[in-house]
């Protein structure tokens, strides 16, 4: 039995690695992405500073540990194997849930997945336990729920309050600096870079450090009773040394937000190390205590008193988490996608924008659009001429490639610091996760980063990651509850069956998201496109841009074209359901294809532009087009066969596959042309479309009299006719798209 328990403990170390891994990933966006967006300093330079306070903060922390041995449920009262059923289905959940949230690119709440993993897997075994039960133990005496409801109270607050003041304090900041903040730094940067150092400063030694095995109680002492002093010799001190900096011509700003990604990086792994080895140790620490004490007994029999004592975490087990976590900060590509979905979302500019649109997003831009317009009203034409001016973007002082400017990072950076450790004074446990990202779509919002073209879609992508954090901790409470059932009645097989699924999960996760990379590398060229400076090298990529998308539609179109014909001539609806959600995912493709060239011919040179623009639009328009003619021959084609009328007859089948070999062969004759750049044969293209149009409307007008001579099936001659007159839109949309191919790209 002690061997068999001795591979579970094996086994929850190996999930904590993967926990880590993970976990970083998901949780760099929290001090990655001010520093990042704003192109602070090289990306290698912006890890090194994150690394170094990852593995300071992971090697000092020792604190918190608790929260694992005894924070969500009391352990005197649950036997050895029940709580290693716990303590396995927790790790298990985690490292689902967070893999899933990093393979979507979304920021969640590590703490509150822990502690609703503690609480899931804790009321399973409490309920368990409770059945039948006698012994006067009630469910308060099992289950810590003040913890549990702290951590729901902090998600509320730390959404509202870090969004509300991220918006506030951003406007006031630029209002004082603007868009254009160099000319505005002569005798204010002093005083903003000592209040933001400060803060940033303190953050660290009462956030950051709090937990360090290092610190002295006389230290945590004096930190405790001389707040204020602190604060203000560290404002005097900074406030004096940022003027003298900016005078030797040092970027003051660059240093703030790389103290603060430090400072958060720093904090990150000194608090949050216990949501991803807390549990496994206090497995570990369970089973010493079992080998030693209780190993004569039966696993179900031995109560685990024993962690209720304070946590002593080796030192040699966080340097190695340290270390995990800086090579999880280094190589994972999924934190690189958690961090584009945050600074997609607070982008100056119009950019990728990778969400949707939602009725409640658009609702709320319509609701502020109209509050907006009442606030403006209040005050007087001059003082909103003052106060547009101050906001003219068009000033905007940014790194080359960054997505926002230094003054917002260092607004993000210092406001999330300052809300983190106030929280702390108040007992209020803020999520960083929710503070950080928060603050920075405050900050975008006040910086007018939502523009009526991008807004809905920023809203959306905002309403999508808090819907997230909420749904985090109902899927971690209910995973984490079925996985502890199913192990405590199913034992040991049960247990080493969800480490193999779990395995399995991780590998095939990987397996997909190698392949997502793979095809996201497409975009690498629209980035580039958003970030060279050179228009001449921005037209360039833009002819190859416009070449393999215009390429990929035409391939794409030609094969659903053929798919749709086949399934409705042979009746397979299930293949004609199959494309037609290619095609509607194709369409909302199309869509952001066509928003990203036109972001891009925006950067080309004026003259070229204006030279070209029309056939640009007439391509897209063909395009897209395209893609709308085998919607509408899709939907009635699957209602047709899905209702099982009359299949078509086979002299029309006859006719008119012919017909449609020759316009699919007619568009990949065009792709052809397109990927090779020769359009010598164009004009012989455009002989063979009219053509084509003229045999269909022949094949119309004979199917018209056929209705009304004929004793055909009414239902199979609309929609045959349905099929050639969108086969002829598609064969004229084919003509256009070359046309306006070739004058584009000439």
């Amino acid at each position: 039995m002690d061997t068999a328990y001795f591979g579970i403990i094996v086994f929850l170390f190996l999930l904590a690695i993967v926990d880590l891994m993970v976990g970083v990933s998901n949780d760099a966006v929290n001090f990655l992405n001010s520093a990042i967006g704003a192109k602070a300093a090289n990306f290698k330079v912006i890890i090194l500073v994150a690394a170094v306070g990852v593995f300071l903060g992971a090697s000092t922390s020792n604190g918190m540990m608790e929260i694992a041995r005894h924070g969500i449920f009391h352990p005197q009262y649950f036997y050895f194997n029940e709580l290693m059923c716990i303590c396995l289905a927790v790790m298990i959940a985690d490292v689902i849930l967070l893999d899933v949230f990093n393979s979507l690119g979304m920021p969640t709440s590590t703490t509150v997945s822990m502690v609703f993993e503690l609480l899931g897997g804790t009321v399973a075994l409490a309920l368990i336990k409770l059945y039948g039960n006698d012994s006067g133990v009630g469910f308060g005496d099992l289950l810590n729920t003040e913890k549990a409801l702290s951590v729901i109270l902090g998600i509320f607050l730390s959404v509202a309050i870090a969004f509300v003041f991220g918006v506030i304090v951003q406007w006031i900041t630029r209002l004082i600096f603007t868009f254009n903040y160099k000319k505005n730094l002569k005798w204010t940067i002093g005083i903003f870079g000592g209040l933001a150092l400060t803060s940033i400063i303190y953050f660290v030694l009462v956030k950051g450090m709090e937990s360090a095995s290092f610190m002295a109680p006389n230290v945590q002492l004096f930190i405790q009773t001389h707040t204020w002093q602190i604060i203000i010799i560290s404002f005097a001190f900074f406030t004096l040394l940022m003027q003298l900096l900016h005078m030797l011509k040092v970027n003051v700003l660059k240093l703030i937000v790389l103290s603060g990604t430090f400072a958060l990086a720093l904090a990150f792994a000194g608090n949050d190390l216990v949501n991803f080895i807390g549990v496994p140790l206090a497995g570990y620490d369970a089973y010493l205590d079992f080998s030693a004490n209780g190993g004569d007994q039966m696993a179900n029999e031995y109560l685990m008193g024993s962690l209720n004592s304070p946590a002593h975490t080796p030192l040699y087990f966080l340097i190695m988490a340290g270390g995990v976590m800086i090579i999880a900060l280094v190589t994972s590509k999924k934190a690189h996608n958690v961090i584009k979905t945050s600074i997609d979302l607070s982008r100056q500019e119009a950019g990728d924008e990778m969400f949707g649109s939602s009725r409640l997003a658009r609702s709320i831009v319509r609701s502020a659009t109209t509050i907006g317009a009442s606030v403006s009203g209040i005050f007087s034409p001059k003082v909103r001429l003052w106060i547009n001016r101050r906001f003219n973007s068009a000033e905007s002082i940014m790194e080359t490639g960054a997505s926002f400017d230094l003054i917002r990072a260092s607004v993000n950076l210092t406001l999330a610091s300052i809300l983190i450790v106030l929280g702390t004074s108040l007992k209020l446990p803020l999520s960083t996760t929710y503070v950080t990202f928060m603050v920075a779509m405050g900050s975008s919002l006040a910086d007018k980063a939502w523009g009526r073209e991008s807004a809905v879609f920023r809203i959306t992508g905002v309403i999508s990651v808090i819907g997230g954090w909420l749904l985090t901790a109902c899927i971690a409470f209910g995973l984490c509850f079925i996985i502890a059932i199913v192990m405590y009645f199913v034992g040991l097989p049960a247990m080493y069956g969800f480490i193999a699924l779990v395995a399995f999960l991780l590998i095939r996760s990987h397996v997909m998201y190698s392949k997502h990379l793979r095809d996201e590398k497409k975009d690498e060229m629209f980035k580039q496109m958003l970030t060279v400076n050179d228009k001449q090298q921005v037209w360039t990529l833009m002819r190859s841009y416009f070449t393999n998308s215009m390429s990929e539609t035409i391939n794409f179109s030609a094969t659903a074209y053929t798919n749709l014909v086949k399934g409705f001539m042979e009746e397979d609806v299930y293949l004609l359901r199959k494309i037609a959600t290619k095609i509607d995912d194709r369409k909302k493709l199309q869509k952001k294809i066509r928003r990203r060239e036109i972001l891009a011919l925006r950067r080309i040179d004026q003259n070229t532009a204006l030279e070209r623009t029309t056939w640009f639009h007439l391509a897209g328009n063909s395009a897209e087009q395209m893609v709308y003619c085998l919607l509408r021959i899709s939907e009635p084609c699957i209602e047709h066969v899905d209702n099982s009328f009359n299949p078509m007859p086979e002299n029309w089948k006859h006719e008119f596959l012919p017909i449609s070999s020759q316009i699919t062969s007619l568009m990949f004759r065009v792709q052809n042309a397109l990927q090779s750049g020769k359009f010598e044969d164009i004009e012989d293209i455009s002989s063979v479309c009219s053509h084509l149009h003229q045999t269909l409307s022949d094949l119309r007008q004979k199917q018209t009299d056929k209705i009304q001579t004929c004793d055909t099936s009414v239902r199979i001659s609309i929609v045959y006719l349905n099929l050639i007159q969108e086969s002829q839109e598609i064969v004229s949309a084919t003509k256009h798209l070359a046309r306006g191919c070739k004058r584009f790209l000439a």
